[in-house]
């Protein structure tokens, strides 16, 4: 497979905030969001066996595959697969974009998906089916950069009502306050994170 960076490190967002999780970013990606701040993985990258990338994750009991896109490496599958066999708990960074339905029903996985709003210039990527596969344990993530942004994603959440946790994040992961103040007055059940790596290391790559 062709890997971008592995490293160890704290997953920065979501539900398992601040947990030590050692991270597999995979090459390339189907999208290109207007903000995205992993383009660097887009292309390049060294080409690793299974086995390789498997060893790499250490004794960390937390792996996150992410990208770029992971699900359109060819043998994503499999290096799922071997991590699952290996004893990890997996988290699967995916755009939306990409059918989710081909992945196992597995405890030890969690799908963290997004829905890319209008700032990205990707919703028409977006493949709505798969909101009706994501599971309670897994998480549906809302990066939001204005609000026009916000307001798309209440309108999703009400009418979709997705039945996984949900989490809106700023752009840039750190101006939170905006959101948190629209979501406390809303009512609105779902999460607001800011990233926790950024607020820590900043854009410093491969921590």
């Amino acid at each position: 497979m062709q890997i971008c960076e592995s490293f160890t490190s704290l997953q920065g967002e979501g539900k398992l905030i601040g947990v030590p999780t050692h991270f597999i970013r995979t090459v390339g990606c189907n999208l290109d969001c207007s903000w995205c701040d992993t383009k660097y993985s887009f292309d390049g990258g060294k080409d690793m066996s299974i086995e390789e990338i498997v060893s790499g994750t250490g004794d960390c009991r937390h792996v996150c595959i992410t990208g770029g896109e992971p699900m359109i490496q060819k043998d994503f599958h499999v290096l799922l697969n071997a991590l699952l066999d290996a004893g990890k708990h997996v988290t699967i960074e995916t755009n939306g974009s990409v059918d989710i339905g081909s992945l196992p029903d597995d405890d030890d996985i969690l799908v963290s998906m997004d829905i890319k709003c209008p700032s990205s210039g990707m919703t028409d990527r977006m493949r709505w089916e798969n909101l009706a596969l994501l599971r309670p344990k897994d998480q549906l993530k809302f990066v939001l950069a204005d609000e026009g942004d916000y307001d798309f994603a209440v309108d999703v959440v009400r009418r979709y009502s997705p039945d996984t946790e949900v989490i809106f994040s700023p752009v840039g992961g750190l101006e939170i306050r905006p959101i948190a103040e629209k979501v406390v007055a809303s009512g609105l059940d779902v999460r607001v994170l800011l990233q926790l790596h950024k607020v820590i290391w900043g854009n410093e790559r491969g921590v």
